[in-house]
């Protein structure tokens, strides 16, 4: 099966989780500290066995870089042999207190090879940390009744308005009500909204249940059966984690000054 090594960095806490089915570690570099392998617990590659996975929780400094890489590029000169990975880790550390940009750093870092064929993959993935400010998320805790619904469009507005993002107000709360209804009706509580500002709005709520949401198109009679499929019309993206305790469902609507197109009404 193929190898994968999936990576969630959260920008509130500055901590990243990893988990490994058969790739490399990756090599982190710290702001002004030498690079390091970052120790992860590689599972089997994807489809082999029925294992599951563990992951590695670690915290990274703001502005280090995290670097992900496939076996193939242990196949280029530089960096083929027994010690192959410490070269190329020395390398990516090399490179990056050039303070270059991310970009220059991966050529640099890859030299040539681009321009020739490759009996494997070659792909370099750089990342570079950063911690967002507290005054930028808000969250609050609602309790399994209906009636909380409105609240929680009322404290997400009067937030929006806080940060100057009237102008996506109706199309948040539309999205917050859908959200925290569905997580109330189905799941129980207590229920979690939390509004995080970025490039874009980032709007999540958690609920106790680990049940999959599913995107479904009612029909004309249907009464209900539309929160989801209004909430992906109303986004640029959602999706679904799962946590030790529950799922967290996210959503992503654009600030005003990045909108393509004319405002919900």
């Amino acid at each position: 099966g193929p190898p994968c090594l999936y990576a969630v960095y959260d920008p509130l806490t500055s901590r990243c989780t990893l988990a490994s089915a058969g790739q490399p570690p990756p090599v982190l570099i710290g702001p002004e500290g030498p690079a390091r392998l970052i120790d992860v617990n590689a599972g089997p590659p994807l489809g082999v066995g029925g294992v599951p996975y563990e992951s590695s929780t670690l915290e990274i400094e703001p502005g280090s870089i995290l670097a992900l890489y496939t076996d193939g590029i242990l196949g280029l000169k530089p960096y083929a042999g027994r010690d192959g990975m410490r070269r190329l880790q020395d390398e990516i550390a090399l490179q990056a207190r050039s303070h270059r940009s991310l970009d220059e750093i991966g050529q640099a870092v890859l030299g040539d090879a681009h321009e020739g064929p490759s009996r494997d993959d070659i792909t370099l993935l750089l990342s570079r940390m950063r911690r967002l400010p507290a005054d930028s998320v808000r969250s609050w805790i609602f309790p399994a009744d209906l009636n909380a619904v409105s609240e929680a469009r009322a404290v997400a507005g009067h937030q929006l308005s806080a940060w100057s993002l009237g102008d996506i107000a109706f199309t948040t709360e539309l999205v917050v009500s859908e959200l925290v209804t569905n997580a109330i009706r189905y799941a129980g509580g207590p229920v979690e909204l939390r509004l995080i500002r970025d490039g874009t709005l980032i709007c999540e709520v958690t609920d106790p249940s680990n049940t999959q949401p599913r995107l479904v198109r009612a029909a004309d009679t249907d009464e209900g059966g539309r929160g989801l499929f209004i909430v992906a019309q109303c986004t640029t993206r959602w999706g679904c984690r799962y946590g030790r305790r529950g799922k967290t469902i996210w959503t992503e609507l654009p600030l005003a000054e990045n909108l393509t197109g004319p405002p919900i009404s």
